[in-house]
C-alpha cells in the first residue's frame, strides 16, 4: 500500500507540475542491424535505441522503437504509425540500416531481403515514399531522418537484369512536394556514411546532442549536426537536408516559457520526489524513483540509498543465519551429537558470525557513503540557491545601472539642449546688439573698429590705424563684392561695422604674391625642389637646359681701340743722337731731332754756316 500511495503521489505531482504541451508529437524509430543475407551492422540497433530515448526525454506523446524488422513488419509499423499521425502536429520517422537507390528512387532494406537481382528491390524493400505517406497527415511538421547511407553490400552482389539500369552509391537526392516536410540524410546524395568507431554512429550522436535543444529551429539544429559530423569524421562525411520550412522557427522541442519573476530550480520537482522517497525509506520507493529518473545527480543519491537498504538487508540476513547456526549448535550440543557434527556446527557458527561482522561493516560503510552523498546533495542545493540569488541580484543591479545610466543620459541631453538654446539666444542677441553701438564714437574710432573687423574677415591687410584712406576703401569694396553688400566705401559707418561683425569666418579670399601660396590665413613661400622654379602660374616647373650658341666676336670695339691708338701723338723718346755746337756736345732732348744742312754735321744753324741743328715739336 505504501508503494502504491507513493506512485499515486508521484503521478499527481507530475500531472500538476509538468508543462502542458500545446501540440501532439509522435515518432517511429526503426533500427535494422541483424541482416540475414549480408554481414550484421554494428550500430543501427544502438542508434535507434539512443534516438528513441532522446524523443522520449523530449516529451513526445508516443515513441515506437522497432528493431530488426522484416518487410512485413516494416509495412505494418508504417501503417500503424500513419494512423497515429492523423491527430498529430509533429510526426518523425527515424530509420537506421541499409538503403539502396535504383533508377533515382530510394528504398529502405528490411532484414530478410536477399536482393539477388535488381528486380527484387521492388518486391523485398520499402520505398521511401511509403515513409513520406505515413507522416503526411501531420499538421505542422513532417520529418524523415535517414541514417541509411552506409556502403551497401547488396549492390556488389546484385545481378542486373538490364545492363543500363543505374544503382547509385548511397541514396539519391529527393525534393519533398508537401509543405513543411524535411528529409535529413546522414550523408549527402551520392555518398556513404560511416558507422564510426564507437557504440553509436557520428550522425546519431550529433542528432541526440542538437535536436532536443528547447526552442532551437530545426534548420539551424541540422546545420549544427552537419558541423559536428564533419568535425568527427575529418570532413569525410557531410549530412544534408532536403525540403524546406516556412519563415517561422520550427523547433522539435518547444522553448521553455520565460518566467517573469525569479526562476525556480529546474531540479525542484526531482528534489521533491527524492525527499518523499527519502521519507518513505523503502526499497520500492527508491526503485520507483529510479524508474522515473534514470539519470542525474539525484539518481546517484537514490542509488546510494538503495545500496544502503541492500546492505541493511544483507546484514539482517547474515544475523539471521548466525542466529540459526547458533541455535543449531545448541540443539546439537543438547542432543549430545557427535563431536564432528558439533565441530562442524561450531565452524558454521563462526563463519556465520564472521559474515555477520562483515555485513555490519558493509552496512556501516554504506551508511557513511549515504551520509556523505546526502551532505553533497545539501551542499549542491545550497550552491544552486546561492548561484540563483547571485544571478537575480546581478540582474537587478544591471537593471538599476541601466535605469541610472538612462537617467544620467537624459539629464545630460537636457543640459546640452539648454546650453545650446542659451548659445543660440546669445548669438541672436549678439547679432542685434551691434546696432546699439554707441554713436558717440568719433569718426576715427569708428574707422578703426571697421578696419579691425575687415582685417578679421581677411579683406584688409594694412594696419587698423583709424585713417580711412584708399587702402581701407578698397578693403570695404572687396567686402561688398564677396559678402553681397552695398555700403558706401567713402566712410566707415556703423551699419558696415554691424554687417562685418555678423560674419563668423573669412569673407575675402586670401590673395598671395607670385611665389607665395595661401596656407590657412597666411601666405607661405613656394619652395620648389632642385631643378624646378616657380612659373607665371605660381606653380613649380622644371628648368629647361639652354644649349650653347656659337657667336662671332664683335670686332668693332677692337678696331675703335686701334684707331684711337693711332691718332694719339707719339710719346717722346730718346733717339741716341748728339747735338754739338761751340759750347760742346749733348744728347738731343726728348721729342727733338737733328736736321743736317749741306751734308755737314756738327755745326748749328745759329752760327750761320752749314751743319745740323736741333728741331723740337
Amino acid at each position: 500500500m505504501g508503494a502504491l500511495r507513493f506512485f499515486l503521489i508521484i503521478f499527481a505531482v507530475w500531472l500538476g507540475c509538468g508543462p502542458a504541451m500545446a501540440e501532439r508529437r509522435v515518432a517511429l524509430v526503426i533500427g535494422n542491424s541483424a541482416y540475414k543475407s549480408v554481414p550484421r551492422l554494428a550500430n543501427p540497433a544502438n542508434d535507434a535505441t539512443l534516438v528513441g530515448g532522446m524523443f522520449k526525454k523530449a516529451g513526445f506523446d508516443a515513441v515506437d522503437i522497432k528493431l530488426d524488422l522484416n518487410a512485413s513488419e516494416m509495412r505494418k509499423a508504417l501503417r500503424e504509425f500513419g494512423g497515429r499521425t492523423r491527430d498529430a502536429d509533429v510526426a518523425v520517422v527515424y530509420y537506421a540500416g541499409h538503403g539502396i537507390e535504383l533508377d533515382g528512387v530510394n528504398y529502405l532494406i528490411p532484414t530478410d531481403a536477399t536482393l539477388e537481382t535488381d528486380s527484387d528491390v521492388l518486391d523485398e524493400t520499402i520505398a521511401l515514399d511509403r515513409a513520406l505517406f505515413a507522416v503526411e497527415p501531420a499538421k505542422q511538421l513532417r520529418l524523415i531522418i535517414l541514417d541509411a547511407c552506409r556502403d551497401n553490400p547488396f549492390a556488389k552482389t546484385m545481378k542486373r537484369t538490364i545492363a543500363a539500369r543505374a544503382i547509385g552509391r548511397g541514396l539519391a537526392k529527393v525534393e519533398p512536394t508537401s509543405p513543411n516536410t524535411m528529409i535529413a540524410y546522414a550523408a549527402k546524395a551520392g555518398s556513404t556514411a560511416s558507422d564510426g568507431d564507437s557504440k553509436n554512429s557520428p550522425f546519431a550522436a550529433a542528432l541526440v546532442e542538437r535536436l532536443p535543444t528547447p526552442g532551437l529551429d530545426l534548420g539551424k539544429a541540422f546545420r549544427f549536426v552537419r558541423d559536428d559530423v564533419l568535425k568527427t569524421t575529418g570532413n569525410k562525411q557531410e549530412p544534408f537536408v532536403y525540403g524546406s520550412l516556412g519563415g517561422d522557427d520550427v523547433a522539435l522541442v518547444p522553448a521553455k516559457p520565460v518566467a517573469s519573476g525569479p526562476q525556480a530550480n529546474p531540479d525542484s520537482e526531482i528534489r521533491r520526489d527524492y525527499e518523499l522517497a527519502l521519507q518513505l525509506g523503502t526499497r520500492e520507493g527508491w526503485t520507483a524513483f529510479l524508474n522515473r529518473f534514470p539519470s542525474g545527480f539525484y539518481t546517484d543519491l537514490a542509488k546510494g540509498q538503495l545500496n544502503k537498504i541492500a546492505a541493511e538487508d544483507a546484514r539482517t540476513a547474515a544475523a539471521d543465519k548466525a542466529r540459526q547456526a547458533e541455535d543449531e549448535r545448541t540443539r546439537l550440543a543438547a542432543e549430545r551429537a557427535k563431536k564432528a557434527e558439533q565441530d562442524k556446527a561450531a565452524a558454521a557458527a563462526r563463519a556465520a558470525e564472521d559474515a555477520r561482522l562483515a555485513a555490519e561493516k558493509a552496512k556501516q560503510a554504506e551508511e557513511a557513503k549515504a551520509a556523505a552523498a546526502e551532505q553533497r546533495r545539501k551542499d549542491a542545493e545550497a550552491a544552486v540557491a546561492k548561484a540563483q540569488a547571485d544571478k537575480q541580484a546581478a540582474a537587478e543591479k544591471v537593471l538599476a545601472d541601466k535605469i541610472a545610466n538612462d537617467k544620467a543620459a537624459a539629464e545630460l541631453a537636457a543640459k546640452q539642449a539648454a546650453e545650446k538654446a542659451q548659445r543660440d539666444s546669445e548669438q541672436k542677441v549678439a547679432a542685434v546688439a551691434p546696432t546699439q553701438t554707441s554713436p558717440s564714437l568719433s569718426p576715427q574710432e569708428t574707422a578703426k573698429l571697421v578696419q579691425s573687423e575687415l582685417r578679421r574677415v581677411g579683406c584688409l591687410t594694412g594696419a587698423s590705424d583709424g585713417d580711412w584712406n584708399a587702402s581701407a576703401q578698397r578693403s570695404l569694396t572687396l567686402f561688398n563684392k564677396h559678402a553681397g553688400t552695398k555700403f558706401d566705401i567713402k566712410l566707415a559707418s556703423f551699419d558696415a561695422l554691424d554687417a562685418i561683425k555678423s560674419k563668423q569666418g573669412r569673407v575675402c579670399p586670401l590673395v598671395c604674391d607670385r611665389g607665395f601660396r595661401a596656407d590657412g590665413d597666411a601666405c607661405v613661400k613656394i619652395t620648389c625642389r632642385a631643378g624646378y622654379r616657380v612659373n607665371d602660374e605660381n606653380e613649380c616647373e622644371k628648368v629647361q637646359d639652354k644649349k650653347p650658341v656659337a657667336t662671332r666676336e664683335d670686332a668693332k670695339p677692337r678696331n675703335d681701340e686701334r684707331k684711337k691708338g693711332e691718332a694719339a701723338p707719339a710719346k717722346p723718346q730718346a733717339t741716341g743722337q748728339m747735338y754739338c755746337n761751340s759750347a760742346g756736345c749733348r744728347p738731343v732732348r726728348p721729342g727733338c731731332r737733328l736736321e743736317i744742312l749741306n751734308g755737314q754735321a756738327g755745326y748749328s744753324r745759329a752760327g750761320g754756316g752749314t751743319g745740323n741743328f736741333e728741331v723740337c715739336n
